[in-house]
């Protein structure tokens, strides 16, 4: 991938970042992490609604169902990674409900969360 199209792809990753965030807060989630890194992978936004902390992937593509297809088990495996690192550095959040989320961004469409996505 070229530089360009990295930084294009990047900037479509923000913009659906953000659409899903403002979704999520809509429905009441409130923003906990956005873009965790850590060396066992990343995670797109951690949010949470009372008891319940929700680990988001975010996908934007042309259509919905390329964006559903497209978060497979190994980025399963390393979002749960990342989900784990995130409550060793936050423990104290580690004794909430924890699930994890999609939320798919399309071209001209709303946002669609998708809660408990996957299981581990």
């Amino acid at each position: 991938m070229t530089s360009g199209a990295r930084q294009a792809a990047e900037r479509l990753g923000h913009s659906a970042e953000a659409k899903a965030l403002w979704w999520l807060r809509l429905k009441g989630y409130r923003l906990v992490a956005r873009r965790f890194r850590c060396p066992a992978g990343e995670i797109d936004l951690i949010v949470r609604r009372g008891r319940l902390l929700a680990f988001v992937e975010v996908k934007a593509r042309a259509a919905e169902a390329a964006a559903a297809e497209s978060i497979g088990p190994r980025q399963q495996q390393r979002i749960l990674r990342a989900a784990e690192a995130f409550l060793q550095r936050r423990p104290e959040l580690a004794a909430l409900d924890q699930r994890f989320d999609a939320v798919f961004v399309a071209p001209g469409r709303r946002p669609r969360h998708q809660p408990d996505a996957w299981r581990v």
